[in-house]
């Protein structure tokens, strides 16, 4: 056996494909290294994308959020201002008589006549409508 030894080893195509292996599985090695950083690098950029998105994402909401705060809180005050409005005609209706509501629109039409035609003209046809539609 020591002669099969020694012969293997003073062989020059074992000695050759010996080496060929060594350099394939060098080879072998780098490419999973190279392949392993690739990945590594392809992972570490879609994270950083995720993050990107996740900020833009949550400014969007924000936005959206901070939107919807001011337009309810607009709607709060013009329903508040509504209130208030219809509080007041409450009180104006509780406190004049007949007489004193006839004075407050001749002195409404007496400033402001075309709007106060043009009312005239709205009420006109509303009430025309209902009693067309109530025969």
């Amino acid at each position: 056996m020591d002669e099969f030894n020694r012969d293997s080893a003073s062989d020059p195509g074992t000695t050759s494909s010996t080496g060929t292996a060594a350099r394939m599985k060098r080879s072998v090695s780098d490419k999973a290294a190279d392949a392993k950083e690739v990945l590594n690098d392809l992972g570490r950029k879609a994270v950083d994308r995720f993050e990107d998105s996740r900020q833009s994402t949550a400014s969007a909401l924000e936005k959206g959020a901070s939107s919807l705060h001011s337009t309810s809180d607009q709607l709060s005050n013009f329903g508040h201002t509504a209130a208030d409005r219809i509080q007041s005609t409450a009180d104006y209706v509780r406190e004049t008589d007949l007489r004193g509501m006839a004075d407050d629109i001749q002195d409404v039409v007496k400033r402001y006549p075309g709007v106060s035609l043009a009312l005239a003209a709205v009420l006109g046809f509303i009430i025309a409508r209902t009693l067309r539609s109530s025969d």
